[in-house]
């Protein structure tokens, strides 16, 4: 399994900015797709972005125009850059790996950080 850990949670006001990222371990990172995932008490864990080990990504319609997902392949660091956030965007976020062989299913997952958007 992958190792990860996120950092760039806090608190910010609406129409602020925040950028997570996330290490991750392991030798053959260029190969892993990443993800970005939140969550709220009471509901469950939902999809925010995606990236390939090629750089392509996908994006909820949620964070579509405000959200950029960006890897390191050097680093071995994936990044959530949010801008315009929002409220609603308030959650614990956490990163996902697949790693090789990819089976489209994230497998290994970081502890979270919190993100807090004042009103």
């Amino acid at each position: 399994q992958v190792q990860l850990v996120e950092s760039g949670g806090g608190l910010v006001q609406a129409g602020g900015s925040l950028r997570l990222s996330c290490a991750a371990s392991g030798r053959t990172f260029s190969s892993y797709r990443m993800g970005w995932f939140r969550q709220t008490p009471g509901k469950g864990r939902e999809f925010v972005a995606r990236i390939s080990g090629a750089g392509t990504t996908y994006y909820a319609d949620s964070v579509k125009g405000r959200f950029t997902i960006s890897r390191d392949n050097a680093k071995n660091t994936v990044y959530l850059q949010m801008n315009s956030l929002k409220p609603e965007d308030t959650a614990v976020y956490y990163c996902a790996a697949d790693s090789p062989p990819i089976t489209g299913s994230f497998d290994s997952w970081g502890q979270g950080t919190q993100v807090t958007v004042s009103s």
